[in-house]
């Protein structure tokens, strides 16, 4: 039977993911984040939290244990988790030389060495420079990460105060790997990247995949996400673009307060099972001129000709209302802003009061951690200045975008950039300007333990005083374990946009199109789903090639196809060779595709999707459920002449942000024999086929006496009884994937 397709708007209803399974998902969670006390009570309403130690003794007060982190034997008040974490800041506070406090205040980096972490720098870092809040860069298995995390809290409580490390990371659950940006995916779950993430724009499914990322950064130690971005997707050239959740303010911000939310475990502060997230780049860093991006000199200025300043300040609303536990400004100048009558001083937002102090603290009451992005305090020589793509922003002179304030030393800048708000200083591992610009009279000691407060209260809200060491075991269990992998692919394969679908090519069964061949996909997944693969274009039936971002021109912001791409290459002659072909662009950022959608037979966009789920997509065993986060530009004369400010505003777009097709939905038919034809390959047990064969039956009848609700109501506890019985004896997960996803989108065409 034939397929139609149909274009949504971005008001679309949602349809709900394939859910990991209420008791296995809650479980799994559950895991990540607790380690068990070695004896836990409760005495009125104190509760025992679990501890966890490797040196540091434990003490009992009135049959309650606590850590003996100064060692002194006694219960001193930082020590008592009954107290508020305000409270433990404030007595912690005051034990802590200048030093300690200046160690507060900057953000390093642990020296990875392997699999874990180099002992002799880690040492130095947290022994000799108080430093106890680190990025992580490692990219390893969960259980290695988990050691790893140990060994760095296994030298913090070695220390005087017993002071825990807070470790950050980059995203690390996405499809793209960029140096400084991103960390690749080793064990974790994956999902599409944020702009995927965007094209699904349901905030329930937000939130379900940052509850997956906070259980797996909490089981390998991870307690900092430096992330969401809440930038809006307005210069349609700007390289970090896939890092959004797209152009739209309304729908960003609901996405991050939804992110937030699943990271941080809810909307109201931190607490012990929460990741504490830093959202960035406030702001305004969507808007970059050319789409130059601002971790270079070149690049250093975003610019706001469509006066449109405070629609990119929408999103962050969002996160405020969610309690984010941190901001971080953008390295970018607003070029000649003037905002609320105020002419913004034309340096970095990380060294603006004016942005920090006026407008983040004061208009919207921020009072979380401000930490500036990476590298401000830094130098950038002449050689910096002249560095241009596809060279990285990275070089022997270190890493340094201080804009602004090139021609300032490096302790100026320390000092203008913690005296504009921020409190803690992104990429450095050197306290000692801290000290000295304490000494030299340019930061205030009242400053200092401001900053430092902060950093401690979030140190106590997320448990690491009690319990900073994770367990290994449990962390290989929980990272990428089924239920999550089950939530991650149904996330890819709803974040696939179908722009096109000549002759209505999707899906493309094997039965059909039984010989693939393939540009950019893994033979293996394609012959899991049941293609046969050739390598030879006149023995196929169907051809399906990935297309990667183009990135043309010096500056690698061109955003056009000149043909002689090697991915183009191939999908020319696919096309060339007369077989249906199914082109696969990554919209890492808004391609010009004209030139591929008037040749493929159908092209289906991705954010960061498996060879598995795409195939799967492919054959109809998955349905495509985006629709495009931004809009796509016909020419880049268009883009060019789009206002960097605003979003969607090129003149006539391919297709407008919002747009994509769908399959058509199964008719009940269909559905009963793909039930049919899974009882037959023995993904579903005779007696599962029958009593799922009868329930359909029951729903035809209600359709042909035109009682639509009956319908959906009985197809909503079909979809009921599938997930109960799915990777049970009588449906497999694969099997229940199938027909809860068919059985959803015939509920949803019903309603």
């Amino acid at each position: 039977m034939s397929t139609t397709t149909t274009s949504r708007p971005r008001t679309r209803r949602h349809r709900p993911l394939r859910r990991a399974g209420g008791a296995a998902f809650a479980a799994a969670l559950a895991l990540g984040v607790v380690v068990a006390p070695s004896e836990a009570t409760s005495r009125g309403h104190e509760r025992q939290p679990a501890l966890s130690t490797r040196s540091v003794p434990i003490i009992s007060v009135h049959g309650l244990k606590f850590r003996d982190l100064d060692r002194n034997g006694r219960l001193t008040p930082y020590e008592d988790w009954r107290l508020s974490p305000s409270a433990r800041a404030r007595d912690l506070l005051g034990r802590m030389t200048l030093e300690q406090k200046a160690g507060l205040m900057v953000h390093g980096t642990l020296p990875a060495s392997g699999s874990g972490y180099d002992p002799a720098g880690t040492t130095t870092l947290v022994a000799d420079r108080s430093i106890t809040t680190m990025i992580t860069r490692l990219a390893a298995d969960p259980a290695a990460m988990a050691t790893a995390s140990n060994s760095v809290q296994a030298i913090a409580e070695n220390q005087p105060l017993g002071i825990p490390v807070v470790i950050s990371s980059d995203p690390r659950n996405g499809f793209s790997v960029t140096g400084g940006q991103t960390v690749a995916r080793v064990g974790t779950t994956a999902m599409p990247d944020a702009i995927g993430q965007g094209a699904i724009g349901d905030a329930a499914t937000i939130r379900e995949l940052g509850d997956i990322v906070r259980a797996e950064y909490r089981a390998v130690g991870i307690t900092e996400a430096l992330s969401p971005q809440a930038d809006i997707a307005t210069e349609p050239r700007w390289t970090r673009i896939n890092g959004t959740f797209g152009s739209d303010s309304a729908t960003v911000k609901k996405l991050v307060k939804a992110y937030v939310a699943g990271l941080q475990e809810g909307t109201h502060g931190l607490t012990s099972d929460s990741v504490a997230t830093v959202t960035k780049h406030w702001v305004g860093y969507g808007a970059q001129e050319n789409g130059f991006d601002s971790h270079y000199y070149y690049g250093r200025y975003a610019t706001f000709p469509g006066n449109n300043f405070a629609e990119h300040i929408v999103p962050f609303t969002g996160a405020f209302a969610a309690d984010t536990a941190g901001v971080m400004p953008t390295y970018s100048i607003l070029k000649d802003l003037v905002y609320r009558g105020t002419a913004l001083p034309q340096v970095g937002a990380g060294f603006s009061s004016f942005l920090l102090q006026d407008l983040l603290r004061g208009r919207y009451g921020f009072d979380g951690v401000i930490v500036s992005d990476w590298g401000i305090t830094g130098d950038c020589p002449t050689a910096c200045q002249e560095n241009r793509p596809p060279a990285f922003f990275v070089g022997p002179w270190g890493v340094g975008m201080p804009w602004g304030v090139e021609d300032k030393t490096v302790l100026q800048r320390f000092a203008l950039t913690i005296n504009a708000g921020v409190d803690q200083v992104g990429g450095s591992d050197e306290p000692s300007y801290v000290v000295q610009a304490v000494a030299d009279g340019l930061v205030t000691r009242a400053r200092v333990d401001a900053a430092a407060r902060r950093v401690l209260v979030q140190k106590f809200e997320l448990g690491l005083f009690e319990s900073p060491f994770v367990s290994p075991t449990k962390a290989a269990s929980i990272a990428g374990n089924a239920a999550f992998a089950r939530v991650g692919d149904a996330a890819q394969a709803a974040s696939l946009t179908l722009l096109s679908n000549a002759g209505d090519l999707l899906p493309a069964a094997p039965a059909d199109h039984a010989n693939v061949y393939l540009s950019g996909v893994s033979p293996d997944a394609a012959t899991a789903a049941g293609y046969t693969v050739v390598t030879d274009l006149a023995d196929a039936d169907l051809a399906v090639v990935r297309l990667s971002d183009p990135r043309g021109g010096p500056d690698l912001t061109d955003l056009d196809f000149a043909g002689t791409e090697p991915d183009y290459t191939a999908f020319q002659a696919a096309v060339d060779s007369g077989v249906p072909t199914v082109a696969v662009p990554k919209l890492d950022r808004p391609l010009v595709l004209g030139n591929v959608v008037d040749r493929a037979g159908a092209v289906l966009a991705n954010y960061g999707v498996s060879d598995e789920v795409l195939l799967q997509t492919i054959a109809g065993e998955r349905r495509p459920g985006g629709s495009l986060p931004f809009e796509l530009p016909s020419s880049m004369a268009a883009v060019e002449a789009q206002l960097a400010d605003v979003a969607d505003d090129s003149v006539d777009p391919l297709f407008p942000a919002g747009f994509g097709l769908e399959y058509a939905a199964p008719t009940i038919d269909q559905l009963r024999g793909t039930l049919a034809d899974l009882r037959a390959a023995g993904d579903v047990s005779r007696s599962a086929a029958r009593a799922l064969d009868a329930r359909l039956a029951s729903v035809e009848r209600s359709l042909d006496r035109g009682r639509e609700q009956q319908a959906v109501r009985g197809l909503e506890q079909f979809v009921r009884t599938v997930e109960t019985w799915s990777g049970g004896r009588h449906v497999s997960v694969a099997a229940g994937d199938r027909l809860v996803g068919d059985a959803q989108t015939l509920i949803a065409s019903l309603r």
